[in-house]
C-alpha cells in the first residue's frame, strides 16, 4: 500500500511542481466541445457572481489530493470542474494543476465524461482496503476531495447522472420535472440538450436557469441578439411604411 510521506519531514510540492499530464490523449472528438459548451454558457453567471475574478474553471487538468510516488497516483483529472474563490492565475503563474493541499478549497462540482463502460466513473475503490490498488475516482470525489456535487455523463446514452454530497457520502439526485438537476449552491440545473453544436448533432450536456431557461453559448446570445436587431428593424420599417401612406415622412420626426 502506497503512503505519503511525513509532512514534517518534507516541504511539500505546489502546482509547478507536480505533473500537469498523464500523457494520454483525448479520448474523442466530442470531449472538447462540450466542454467549450459548459464553460462559454455558464461564464456571465460566474462573472456575475465573483465579481472579484476569482473563480478557477479545470477542464481535464489533475486535482492533487494527495502525495504519493508515483505523483499522478494522487490525482485525477476531471474532464471538467468549478472551483469557487480562488484566483485564475496562482501567484501570478497559470495553473498547470490544482493542489488540493495549497488550495484547500475543493471544487464545487466535478463532471466526468464517460467513454468507456462507466465504471471507472464509478469506482468506489478505496486506496487503504490493503489491496494496493488505484483509489476509484468515486472514491476520490466523495471521501478525498469531497466534491459537493458530481455528474457522470454519457453522450452514448444522452443521460447524465448526478450526486450530491449529503452527511458525508454521495445521494444519487432525482431530476426534477424538466428532466434537469438542480445545483442549488449556482441557481442552475443541469441536464441533456439535443441539438447542433461546432458541426456535430448530439445529446449535450447543458445548463438552465432555475426556472428552465436555457443559459446560452457565445455564439447562440450574438444569433439571438442579431435576430432582436433584425426584427427591430424590420418593425421600424413597417411603421415607417405606414407614416409615408399617411403622408408624413419619418425622416421628418
Amino acid at each position: 500500500m502506497q503512503t505519503a510521506p511525513s509532512q514534517s519531514n518534507l516541504t511539500l510540492p505546489d502546482h509547478t511542481q507536480l505533473p500537469e499530464t498523464d500523457g494520454t490523449f483525448v479520448k474523442n472528438f466530442q470531449e472538447h466541445p462540450q466542454s467549450l459548451l459548459l464553460t462559454d454558457s455558464i461564464r456571465p453567471l460566474f462573472d456575475a457572481l465573483h465579481a472579484d475574478g476569482k473563480y478557477a474553471i479545470g477542464q481535464d487538468c489533475g486535482i492533487y489530493w494527495r502525495l504519493v510516488d508515483p505523483p499522478e497516483n494522487g490525482a485525477e483529472a476531471p474532464d471538467w470542474f468549478y472551483v469557487p474563490d480562488v484566483p485564475p492565475l496562482l501567484d501570478g503563474k497559470r495553473r498547470r494543476s490544482y493542489v488540493m493541499w495549497r488550495e484547500i478549497i475543493a471544487p464545487l462540482i466535478v463532471i466526468e465524461f464517460v467513454s468507456g463502460d462507466g465504471s471507472e466513473e464509478r469506482d468506489t475503490t478505496s486506496p487503504f482496503a490493503g489491496s494496493g490498488a488505484k483509489a476509484g475516482k468515486f472514491w476520490v470525489y466523495e471521501q478525498a476531495i469531497r466534491v459537493p456535487f458530481y455528474a457522470i455523463y454519457e453522450v452514448d446514452k444522452a443521460s447524465v447522472e448526478v450526486y450530491e454530497l449529503v452527511a458525508n457520502h454521495y445521494q444519487r439526485c432525482t431530476p426534477n420535472e424538466r428532466g434537469h438537476f438542480s445545483i442549488a449552491a449556482l441557481g442552475v440545473e443541469l441536464g441533456i440538450w439535443a441539438g447542433s453544436f461546432m458541426n456535430q448533432t448530439l445529446p449535450w450536456l447543458r445548463w438552465w436557469d432555475s426556472e428552465g431557461n436555457l443559459l446560452l453559448s457565445g455564439d447562440e446570445r450574438a444569433d439571438q441578439a442579431q435576430q432582436r436587431a433584425a426584427q427591430a428593424q424590420q418593425r421600424a420599417d413597417r411603421m415607417a411604411e405606414k407614416l409615408r401612406k399617411l403622408g408624413i415622412d419619418p425622416d421628418d420626426l
